[in-house]
């Protein structure tokens, strides 16, 4: 091909293909390929598209329900709320673009995902997202965590859809690697879902949206690779997003569904023209030919090779009605977008493209997503580690001290810095803002609601990969429960290290088996999800970190709960078992220095049966005021419920029975804090016992500290003051 660069092994490992996938290529095809075909290839066979070393392990996720109208495979799944109403919901990485260009990287990594849902025919109504940085003394990490923040608002806000939830965590295994995962929710109706599986020969092949440069190319392969300390000079392998001209994607593509004129639709994410192309074609048993020089370009003299490989943003690729091409045009045309006839549909199940009248690409379609290589790369178990006994690990400092500490670690501390960027509101069905267990969004109107989450506890996931996955599903599970929603399916985003390292693959293998697990027992299906590998630099992975997105239903969101407690003189009741688990702990880790030890078990069937009877608690009406243990246990979970609503509380002792601070600072799940009116109190805890619920009472609301038997009171001013102050004063530029 003129002017085309030479095959060689250089350039072949340049494009991340191993030796042994070449050879597979030559095979398939039959010939050498051209350099555009080798960057197709790179494009569909790369981790980030083709989930080489993930999907054979993919296959063991529970992903059906009733209620299930998509699952993965779609580039959003969906879920049915009853009414005719449909949730459309995905979560996905942008992790290696944030490190380089934090701003752009956040900001089209949350412009992403909400094409992957208006894509399927939804309005967005929410957006969250996960992020992990490194520790706060490292020299990149303030200036990464201000571009990320400022990029995710940026983008959300101006788009307008509310941003309502997140995670936000510092450790110094993501001092090279961070994690930016956003996840969109949508709102369509049940019997009008968009697919990508084109159908019909020589239906019209249409470019929409904006136009096509020289940003991201190579950006799939970029995030298929691990850093090394070069890692900045893949600057121009990162996206520039442009949220209103998003925006006004959004509504051409809505108002030419509404007018019935797709077949099929694509969003041009990772690895763009091509993986869009290929994707509609191949679901549809179907050939594609492309014509380039039909795209609307925005740079002069772009390549065949360029125009197929480039992740320019705001993209997307439909199959069209023909009857209907003049009307949709007229639509785009109206938006201000480009409008291009680029292809056609052909019986052939071929991949052709065509440039300046070559063609530069001809391959078998199906081929080139079926055939991709399947690896059941080598993995180990993670060794088990000890149980970290409660008396082994004496108290450092008080019970208040140790409160008022934690509550102001840089994982612990208040993140309002963080979500005071977003708009929250926007839209208006925002009925519970970010710093709850779970957001709570107003379904139009009412009086349907949704909760929403995202959490995942990696330093679990490291420990015991098999349990940290069963508690990142059952965290979730629990924040919306304590809303008092219906967890009804998740959203995962698999954050590893290099899974050609049999220990990470290991870690990979055991987190998935946990996550399916939990699924199973508390019917909670996977709908979607995204695989991010090769998380590390230099050989140094990042804790592994499978977040895990949840979705609930609420029928009447005006009686969702909070975790603020609303009266003086109620009385506070724990409930769930609780034996002091202090292996790897936040107190343990951030109290006394000491990050070891096996995690808290997780006792699925405990799960299910205490939240559904706190669930219960909360739709009659008798709990006031509802908030799930996690980090930090009983002791935080009480902090900030008192912080929440300036009321104080008098706790009884620990029981003699158990260690004082590993029962006020434990991690045991399957507990819930909850409030009821004291006279309400002796006739919930009857009931619990008849329902075999462990409950107890450990106080009464009240007074302006949280105040322990025997112990000093911490007001709840310094609690606020501590809580407050961390993340304002870091970002400020004062010492971490």
């Amino acid at each position: 091909m003129k002017n085309e660069p030479k095959i060689t092994p250089e350039l072949i490992a340049a494009h991340g293909l191993k030796p042994d996938e070449y050879e597979r290529i030559l095979k398939l095809i039959g010939r050498e390929p051209t350099f555009t075909e080798l960057g197709i290839f790179s494009a569909m066979w790369n981790e980030h598209c083709s989930y080489k070393s993930s999907r054979l392990h993919l296959k063991g996720l529970p992903t059906k329900a009733p209620w299930v109208i998509q699952g993965p495979g779609e580039n959003a799944g969906v879920i049915d709320i009853g009414d005719g109403q449909a949730v459309v919901f995905k979560m996905e990485s942008h992790n290696h673009p944030s490190y380089i260009e934090p701003y752009q990287g956040a900001t089209t990594g949350v412009g992403g995902i909400l094409r992957d849902v208006f894509t399927m025919g939804a309005r967005p109504i929410a957006c969250l997202n996960a992020l992990s940085f490194g520790a706060p003394e490292h020299a990149r990490t303030r200036h990464l965590v201000s571009g990320v923040v400022a990029g995710v608002g940026g983008y959300g806000n101006s788009f307008g859809v509310p941003t309502v939830g997140g995670q936000m965590r510092f450790h110094t295994r993501y001092d090279g690697n961070i994690l930016v995962n956003a996840m969109a929710v949508g709102l369509a109706d049940a019997d009008k879902i968009f697919y990508a599986a084109a159908s019909g020969v020589n239906m019209p092949i249409v470019y929409l949206g904006s136009k096509t440069g020289r940003d991201g190319i190579h950006g799939a392969s970029m995030a298929s690779a691990e850093f090394d300390d070069k890692s900045e000079e893949k600057r121009p392998t990162v996206q520039v997003g442009d949220p209103f001209a998003e925006k006004l994607l959004l509504e051409a593509c809505l108002e030419i569904m509404e007018a019935d004129c797709v077949i099929a639709i694509q969003d041009m994410g990772a690895a763009g023209l091509t993986c869009s192309a290929v994707e509609m074609g191949a679901k549809g048993d179907l050939g594609v030919d492309l014509d380039l020089d039909a795209v609307p370009t925005r740079e002069t003299g772009m390549s065949a090779y360029e125009m197929m490989l480039s992740e320019s943003q705001e993209r997307m690729l439909m199959v069209l009605k023909p009857e209907k091409e003049k009307e949709a045009e007229a639509i785009f045309e109206k938006w201000g977008l480009d409008f291009a006839v680029v292809g056609y549909t052909t019986p052939s199940k071929r991949f052709v493209v065509k440039h300046g009248g070559d063609v530069m690409a001809d391959l078998p379609i199906k081929e080139l997503g079926d055939e991709a290589p399947l690896y059941d790369r080598p993995h180990v178990t993670s060794v088990a580690l000890p149980t970290v006994h409660a008396r082994d690990v004496p108290a450092p400092m008080p019970l208040g001290a140790a409160l008022e500490k934690l509550i102001g670690t840089p994982d612990m501390c208040s993140k309002r810095w963080v979500w005071e960027q977003y708009d929250h509101v926007i839209l208006g069905n925002t009925m519970q803002r970010p710093g709850g267990d779970a957001a709570v969004v107003r379904v139009q109107d009412g009086p349907k609601g949704l909760a929403l989450t995202v959490d995942v506890t990696p330093r679990y996931c490291e420990a015991d990969p098999f349990e940290g996955g069963k508690q990142a599903v059952a965290e979730a599970w629990r924040n919306i429960t304590a809303v008092g929603g219906k967890p009804l399916a998740i959203t995962d985003n698999l954050n590893f290290g290099n899974p050609e390292r049999p220990e990470i693959m290991g870690q990979f293998v055991g987190c998935l088996k946990g996550i399916s697990e939990a699924c199973r027992t508390l019917d909670f299906p996977v709908v979607s999800g995204n695989v991010s590998l090769y998380n590390e630099t230099n050989g140094r992975a990042i804790l592994p970190t499978p977040s895990i997105g949840g979705v609930g239903l609420l029928d009447d969101f005006t009686k969702s709960a909070s975790l603020a407690f609303k009266a003086e003189g109620e009385a506070i009741l724990l409930i769930g078992d609780t034996h002091g688990w202090l292996g790897q702990s936040v107190y343990l880790r951030d109290i006394c220095g000491r990050e070891e030890g096996a995690p808290p078990p997780v006792d699925l069937a405990a799960e299910k049966r205490n939240g559904d009877c706190v669930r219960g608690m909360i739709h009659a009406g008798t709990a006031t005021a509802v908030h799930d243990l996690s980090d930090g246990g009983l002791l935080i979970g009480l902090a900030e419920m008192a912080m929440a609503s300036g009321i104080g509380a008098k706790l009884l002792a620990a029981p003699t029975s158990l260690v004082s601070q590993a029962y006020w600072f434990g991690e045991d799940q399957a507990r819930y804090l909850v409030t009821v009116p004291e006279t309400e109190a002796g006739r919930v805890l009857a009931k619990m016992r008849g329902c075999e619920v462990p409950c107890v009472r450990i106080g009464t609301t009240g007074g302006d500290a949280i105040a322990i038997a025997g112990e000093t009171p911490v007001t709840i001013d310094a609690l606020r003051t501590s809580h407050e102050r961390w993340l304002p004063d870091y970002m400020g530029g004062k010492a971490a």
